[in-house]
């Protein structure tokens, strides 16, 4: 399945497009979105964190979802990173 995922937070700045395409086998979960993702981000994004890739939580157009919940069939996924502030 091609997953499209949308990059927010810090991830904003590693793709001008603020969004990501990758493959992933049908059936894929996020635990296997998140390690597709930082493989892709270690490959083409300089100065990329893996540590802030494992911080940050995955959604879907409504929920945000665990690490065994299997991906949406229509593929739309965001990556939220920890936000902090006052």
């Amino acid at each position: 399945m091609r997953v499209q995922v949308s990059l927010f937070g810090a991830f904003r700045s590693f793709d001008p497009g603020a969004q990501v395409l990758l493959d992933l086998p049908d059936g894929a979960r996020v635990a296997d979105l998140r390690q597709a993702l930082e493989q892709y981000g270690s490959t083409h994004w300089q100065d990329f964190n893996p540590a802030l890739l494992r911080r940050s939580a995955f959604a879907s157009e409504t929920t945000v979802l665990r690490e065994a919940d299997v991906l949406p069939a229509d593929g739309r996924m965001a990556v939220l990173p920890p936000v902090s502030g006052g």
